[in-house]
């Protein structure tokens, strides 16, 4: 079983992009960076009060343009892939898109991934953007990005959302390959485009491998029925986890930043586990979270009420070797591809000093399960 892991490179700051060479040693299938605004923690428990985490950083927002930070590390690498994981359809113009995405392929010799999404609130609504159908304007965003790559000579295009009149882009691909285009999904109209349209998948929300099994299939599916070769389709996964021992884990469970993971699930997904959502039924994790918003109080009723079983019940929780085994469950499913997202860090500095070890460790672990 052909699985490996991929590396993430934050773009916020300090950005530790001198690490970018380490990845590129041949270990990981590609480099994932992602591209926010804003980030997943509520401002009003970023303080030293309830984290030692803002004594190292001011702000859990310090974030710089994703694809700006895939440009540079294209040049600072030579062999691995470069991913965005990923860039909304709704801050971003296609035509900017696509012009991006082919100057980065050729910084980077063809290495480079367009990841897309629809978009979260929190990165579009404060500053002003439409976030209304998000789902269909990525659509018609990637029918505009193709259109600009594959046409010779000017085009004209009239949608929903985007308009071109004798619009061109005679840039050519880099070695005549247009850069793959990797989507994050999770609804069934998401994976029906994922399949019609992609070439690697981000499920934004398949918490067990039966979950990904199903959702894999739906894309499948959509691909063999527009007539797709879907034999090189890269299924990847974003996989939260916390890795530890189990005094740890207690430890890192009783720290509100690591309780904040449920706020970017959804109440329909939770109650699938058993759980009521602290933050209502009608919860739609990511799509309504705004960290400005959530005050002091708010986040002090929802630490109270959130019940940590949640976590280890959705979540791999646990020793290196456990965490891989539930990884493997995954592989088993079908990924190819995963980054293992260690919010145990978020539990303090001197968790977040030993989660990269950890993460590496529980890597090894994978692989030995998925060669054995």
């Amino acid at each position: 079983m052909n699985v490996q892991p991929a590396a993430f490179l934050r773009t916020t700051l300090p950005l530790g992009i001198d690490m970018v060479g380490d990845y590129d040693s041949g270990r990981y299938h590609s480099i994932w960076l992602p591209d926010h605004m804003v980030s997943f923690w509520p401002d009003s428990i970023w303080t030293p009060e309830f984290t030692d985490l803002a004594k190292a950083s001011p702000s859990p927002h310090r974030h710089l343009d994703g694809m700006a930070v895939s440009a540079a590390a294209a040049v600072l690498t030579r062999h691995t892939p470069l991913a965005t994981t990923v860039v909304d359809t709704v801050r971003r113009h296609p035509s900017l898109l696509a012009q991006a995405a082919l100057t980065i392929s050729h910084l980077s010799k063809g290495r480079f991934i367009l990841g897309l999404g629809s978009g979260e609130l929190e990165n579009t609504v404060p500053y002003g953007f439409d976030f209304s159908r998000p789902v269909g304007r990525l659509e018609e965003a990637i029918k505009v990005i193709k259109l600009l790559w594959h046409s010779q000579g000017p085009v004209d295009f009239a949608g929903a959302f985007f308009h071109l009149e004798h619009a061109r882009m005679d840039t050519e691909f880099y070695e005549g390959k247009a850069p793959p285009i990797w989507l994050g999904a999770a609804g069934p109209r998401m994976l029906g485009i994922t399949g019609r349209e992609a070439d690697g998948w981000w499920p934004a929300g398949a918490w067990t491998p039966e979950d990904y099994a199903a959702k894999l299939g739906v894309i499948l599916e959509a691909g063999d029925a527009a007539g797709r070769d879907m034999s090189d389709f890269v299924p990847a996964l974003t996989q939260i986890c916390l890795i530890g021992e189990p005094d740890e884990i207690d430890e890192m469970l009783r720290a509100p930043m690591v309780k904040s993971i449920i706020l970017m699930l959804t109440a329909k997904d939770l109650a699938r586990f058993g759980y009521e959502h602290p933050m209502g039924p009608d919860w739609r994790g990511i799509m309504d979270f705004d960290p400005v918003k959530l005050s002091r109080a708010a986040m002090l009723r929802f630490c109270e009420e959130m019940d940590p079983r949640a976590i280890r019940d959705v979540l791999p929780v646990g020793s290196p070797k456990q965490v891989a085994r539930k990884l493997k469950g995954f592989a088993d499913a079908g990924m190819r591809v995963y980054k293992l997202m260690e919010y145990g860090a978020m539990g303090g500095m001197k968790f977040a000093a030993t989660s990269a070890a950890k993460v590496r460790e529980t890597e090894d672990e994978i692989q030995r399960l998925v060669a054995a």
